[in-house]
């Protein structure tokens, strides 16, 4: 198994454990350059109250907090579905060198100024996105989760 897909195995358990908190079920996962798992997090918007609570975000913060920086230079981050536009932002303001992500966003079918579903470089940042990384994992946990709520 390669790395990336343990990686995102990480992610989708962070999924799973937001969706038994009844969250949306979507997981973040942070990697150092060594491979070091520095941060993980699923969506706590319910919980915490917070609309930004996203899987990413708390991941972020988590790594700029334990890393002492606002700045996350030479890390990945792995997230089940692809990232809204505010996680995305974020992202890319934290510095972080790729981004992995399992299914795509399909809740939204507008225009993406990011272009991210092709994978490749955004314009105007350094960030390298790969999509598609467990994608029938991560597609299959959220369906499964909607469906059980109609």
């Amino acid at each position: 198994m390669s790395k990336f897909k343990s990686y995102m195995e990480l992610a989708l358990a962070e999924a799973m454990i937001a969706a038994r908190r009844e969250e949306v079920p979507v997981g973040a996962v942070i990697v150092n350059e060594h491979g070091e798992t520095v941060a993980k997090s699923g969506n706590r918007i319910r919980e915490l109250k917070d609309p930004t609570a996203h899987a990413e975000i708390l991941a972020i913060r988590e790594a700029c907090t334990k890393l002492k920086s606002e700045r996350l230079v030479g890390h990945h981050i792995y997230v089940t579905l692809q990232p809204c536009k505010m996680c995305l932002q974020a992202i890319i303001n934290a510095r972080l060198e790729r981004l992995y992500y399992g299914a795509p966003d399909t809740s939204n079918a507008q225009f993406d100024p990011y272009n991210i579903e092709n994978g490749g470089k955004i314009q105007g940042s350094s960030l390298e996105v790969y999509p598609n990384i467990h994608e029938y994992d991560s597609s299959d946990l959220i369906k499964k989760f909607f469906n059980e709520r109609r």
